[in-house]
């Protein structure tokens, strides 16, 4: 009687669900969230940022590391890229890599005066006839008065939109006009 009788365990392996088994996946996952999917997240919410504030006159780097600048924005896929002195390529907005230089926007510019351009001998206040700090009524009467007349059109429309007005002021009449035919 040296032998002891042996019992058999109950419980343990009969199919049942483990929830301990599955904690180390769930922490591998909250792992990988914070340092690999976060992140990556971000970076891409900052670049879509980038892409989508880009304006003419920002100086850029594509992702193939030509360096230009935005020329003309031609849509919501692609911009006009200057890469050298009358050298334009179009390339797509995604790969823009990083903006090393932004141009202002017109409506957070700090109030310094502008250097006065001289008015061209065709310009859109002449054609109007109302003075450079002419009133949006006083706009408007004038357009009213001679609706017909030549170029009235495109200089109402003009000046009659807040930031088209600025802009025109601000390039004057020349280049304002040589800016739309880009």
């Amino acid at each position: 009687m040296f032998v002891s009788p042996a019992y058999a365990q109950t419980g343990g392996g009969g199919g049942g669900f483990d929830l301990v088994a599955l904690l180390p996946l769930v922490l591998i996952f909250v792992v990988f969230y914070f340092l690999i999917i976060r992140p990556q997240q971000k970076k891409m919410k900052d670049h879509k940022a980038l892409v989508e504030g880009l304006r003419r006159g920002d100086r850029v780097v594509t992702s193939g590391g030509i360096i230009g600048t935005v020329a003309k924005v031609t849509g919501e896929r692609e911009i006009t890229l200057e890469i050298a002195e009358g050298v334009r390529v179009r390339a797509v907005r995604g790969m823009i890599a990083e903006v090393m230089a932004r141009t202002e926007p017109a409506n957070e510019k700090p109030e310094r005066a502008a250097p006065a351009k001289p008015e061209s001998e065709d310009s859109f206040y002449k054609r109007l006839g109302v003075a450079k700090g002419a009133t949006a009524a006083e706009i408007e009467a004038a357009f009213a008065a001679n609706p017909d007349g030549a170029g009235i059109a495109e200089a109402y429309e003009t000046l009659k939109d807040p930031t088209k007005r600025k802009l025109y002021d601000r390039l004057g009449h020349d280049e304002y006009v040589a800016a739309l035919q880009d």
